[in-house]
């Protein structure tokens, strides 16, 4: 285990394994938004088949609604906390397409331009270098090949929010947030890190923001 991958384990060690698929069934605002987010990303995802992988699994529940709306031939699902991945893998047992690891975003144990598209959603804020994070994601994509990325969009709505779910049932994320990205921010990274912007959307009251954009061949 390296340096950044130890850090971030450190800082995740409250989120339980079962964090999102438990929420879904027994919090109702987790529930909308969680569901709000599958909704929205599956407008980004097409038909397309192929290799695709989930940066920040977790416990497999955003990864299986990428599979179910890509037909993808497999989706990797990588996450730096071994309870989570030990879950989903019990979890998605029987799926011959979904496959989880634990693995470290910053250095990427796979070949280059080895997906389809990669998907990171709502983890490029918890990483400790979103600019390396990138280069990988754009190092593993085949030419042509896309990612999206779904960040908090750190708008005023937000930022009062935020800490008030800190406060409650949210306090196991206290202080994993390492990075805060406004609108411009995010575009700026991965325009610098060699992608294309295709689509840029914000929802839920403009407290998040999906983005995706196709590696440049540069």
């Amino acid at each position: 285990m390296n340096a950044t991958q130890s850090h971030a384990v450190q800082l995740h060690q409250n989120v339980p394994p079962d964090w999102y698929a438990k929420s879904i069934k027994e919090n109702l605002l987790q529930r909308f938004w969680h569901n709000r987010r599958f909704r929205e990303i599956a407008k980004l995802i097409p038909a397309a088949g192929g290799r695709i992988l989930d940066i920040g699994s977790a416990d497999g529940t955003f990864t299986k609604v990428i599979l179910t709306h890509s037909r993808a031939m497999r989706v990797v699902g990588i996450d730096v906390l071994e309870s989570s991945v030990s879950f989903a893998k019990r979890r998605f047992a029987r799926s011959k397409q979904l496959k989880f690891r634990v693995a470290d975003a910053h250095d990427l144990p796979f070949e280059n331009k080895e997906f389809d598209a990669v998907f990171c959603l709502e983890t490029l804020e918890h990483v400790e270098d979103p600019d390396r994070v990138i280069a990988e994601i754009r190092r593993v994509l085949k030419d042509n090949g896309y990612v999206v990325i779904l960040i908090p969009s750190e708008n005023i709505l937000f930022r009062l929010g935020w800490p008030v779910w800190l406060a409650t049932r949210g306090k196991i994320w206290k202080g994993t947030h390492l990075h805060q990205f406004t609108a411009d921010q995010i575009i700026d990274r991965l325009v610098n890190g060699g992608f294309k912007i295709d689509k840029n959307h914000k929802f839920i009251l403009g407290m998040l923001q999906a983005v995706k954009a196709v590696k440049n061949k540069k």
